[in-house]
């Protein structure tokens, strides 16, 4: 009953938007330069004071967002629901998190899906869990959305351990959006930070790289983020602070911003106020302030 109810055909009123609409016409660039201009004027509603406000601030954007969706099972609890449709609300919410994050002209999301440790759960939950993951993947609609949009689907993690109709409708996406530069969602399934930093190691040592010409820059490059920035901003929702083997490496200089709502229950004016944290803060890099 729980799943008919869950994978429902019906549409939730207010989340009719396909999975990741138009972003502008900016190309990808690398950069703190880049990361740090200011905000583009949100498409929400704003007094023209607000605007003049932010204008005068000359607000930072982060570039990069990593974003742990936590406490879909404890927000059905709290309602008396199956912790399987705090599952669907959370991916309901994802998909409107990102278009917030398109509006706002961040230019890549990197969402955790589904840890390492994940597998661990009840064998209904984690197969749950793998079918909404292939039912979002599989949605024709939103997919040549994303495509027609120029938006880049990249899964990362470990695929090998994913069903073979799931690993065959990654590739899918994938390959369908390879060459689209606009905007990049990376979706952690199977992922763990340390497993990442060792299956880079393991690529270098079987390449047979010499000990003197193994850098930071070279595992950095042989992790499954390869060619992206490193986060600028990394939002844990669900009220628990830490990185729970996520990102160890990419987010050694991250801003960390932690919120006590629940995932279905965080709104857009949420995210404003993370992006409003990051703004106020200076990021030095064991150096000088930049930006």
């Amino acid at each position: 009953m729980v799943n008919k109810i869950i994978f429902s055909k019906k549409r939730r009123k207010g989340v009719g938007e396909t999975l990741f609409p138009r972003l502008g016409k900016q190309a990808f660039a690398e950069g703190e330069n880049v990361r740090n201009r200011r905000f583009l004027r949100s498409e929400t509603k704003r007094t023209k004071g607000e605007r003049s406000s932010r204008r005068r601030e000359g607000v930072k954007r982060p570039y990069h967002i990593v974003l742990f969706p936590d406490g879909n099972r404890r927000w059905a609890k709290k309602r008396g629901l199956p912790s399987l449709q705090g599952h669907w609300q959370g991916y309901l919410n994802l998909k409107k998190f990102a278009k917030w994050c398109r509006d706002k002209r961040i230019k890549i999301l990197t969402a955790f899906g589904f840890s390492t440790e994940n597998w661990k759960r009840s064998k209904k939950e984690v197969n749950y869990l793998m079918k909404l993951f292939e039912k979002g993947l599989s949605n024709k609609k939103d997919m040549e959305e994303l495509h027609r949009e120029g938006t880049r689907v990249k899964i990362i993690g470990q695929k090998e351990r994913l069903s073979k109709s799931l690993q065959k409708m990654i590739k899918k996406v994938e390959n369908l959006t390879k060459n689209n530069k606009k905007y990049q969602l990376n979706l952690a399934v199977s992922y763990g930070g340390r497993w990442d930093i060792v299956q880079a190691v393991q690529k270098i040592v079987k390449k047979k790289n010499p000990p003197r010409k193994i850098t930071e820059d070279l595992i950095s490059n042989y992790l499954t983020t390869a060619g992206l920035p490193e986060p600028d901003l990394i939002i844990r929702v669900g009220g628990e602070k830490r990185l729970s083997n996520f990102v160890l490496w990419q987010g050694a200089y991250s801003e960390l911003y932690f919120s006590k709502k629940l995932w279905p229950d965080f709104t857009e004016e949420d995210l404003d106020e993370a992006l409003r944290d990051y703004a106020r803060r200076q990021r030095r890099f064991g150096g000088n302030a930049v930006g």
